[in-house]
């Protein structure tokens, strides 16, 4: 049976992952459609694990295209109970400098529009706990092996989540930057709050290509400044993937894997069966 314990999903430049041994495809159909592309299972170092391109091959969706549902959604029935999201962002302080430094945030806060960003309704009310976003065991994990690659880290800071797929205002720039934000991305969510729901932990190494549009004397964003520095950017995050893998066959200890334990407000009795059936690898430790 095909399985796997960790996910990468590739973001933008990141589209394989050279290295799986046994690598083959899976296609995968779930009750909220197709993953953005075939899922590729493989093993490094013997752990089995799971690559998935956010943006499809090719980079064929836009953010407010991705599947992020279906793509949680088959992750988890594959047996995924950690996700490592690799992503391309902007950077907001001067400190953290593209495309030489990485991040591994500790914060969202939310600027999308109308993303679908939960599994539950449906006659199944939930709330999950998300006031840390990141695992924070992963994210340490993740800070560390960066570290030990010899790249410049910055552990922890907020990242803002926007819709896209235009770039910023300089006025928005300005205005995340009074918000205290460290990096500007379009993709963390609703991933992140969905793999909750999912009780998987997740966590982001986040690629700074260029300052956005607030730095003066600083290139402004653009789509040739980012795939330029992008292609800097995806070997060594590719070289941290590969050494972080090993570190993760241990049991987890964090609360990610029981978010659901006191989420779930609707009655057991009340929940409809076609829910509990389109939910049932979520729920099932809850509900059988």
């Amino acid at each position: 049976m095909d399985s796997a314990s960790i996910a990468i999903i590739g973001g933008s430049g990141m589209y394989d992952m050279e290295g799986l041994v046994g690598a083959r495809e899976v296609k995968s159909d779930t009750p909220f459609g197709q993953p953005s592309d075939s899922i590729v299972l493989g093993e490094l170092d013997g752990v089995s694990v799971a690559f998935l391109p956010r943006h499809g091959r090719g980079h064929r969706l836009m953010p407010t295209e991705i599947p992020a549902r279906a793509n949680i959604y088959a992750l988890k029935t594959l047996g995924v109970d950690r996700i490592i999201s690799v992503s391309a962002v902007g950077s907001l302080r001067e400190e953290i400098r593209p495309p030489s430094d990485l991040v591994v945030p500790d914060q969202l806060i939310d600027r999308t529009k109308g993303r679908a960003s939960t599994f539950f309704g449906d006659g199944l009310v939930a709330h999950i706990a998300f006031a840390e976003p990141f695992c924070q065991d992963l994210s340490m994990t993740l800070v560390a092996t960066a570290r030990d690659v010899g790249a410049t880290v910055h552990e922890g800071g907020v990242c803002v989540v926007v819709e896209g797929p235009a770039f910023s205002t300089r006025a928005e720039s300005f205005m995340y930057r009074s918000w205290g934000a460290s990096i500007l991305g379009m993709t963390a969510l609703p991933e992140a709050k969905l793999a909750r729901e999912a009780e998987m932990c997740y966590a982001t190494l986040a690629c700074p290509t260029d300052y956005d549009c607030w730095y003066e004397g600083e290139e402004s964003v653009s789509v040739e400044l980012v795939v330029t520095n992008l292609l800097k950017n995806v070997a060594r995050s590719k070289e941290i993937v590969r050494q972080i893998v090993p570190k993760l066959s241990q049991d987890r200890v964090c609360g990610c894997s029981y978010a659901l334990k006191d989420a779930i407000i609707t009655g057991r009795d009340a929940i409809p069966e076609s829910t509990r059936t389109r939910l049932w690898p979520l729920l099932a430790k809850y509900l059988a």
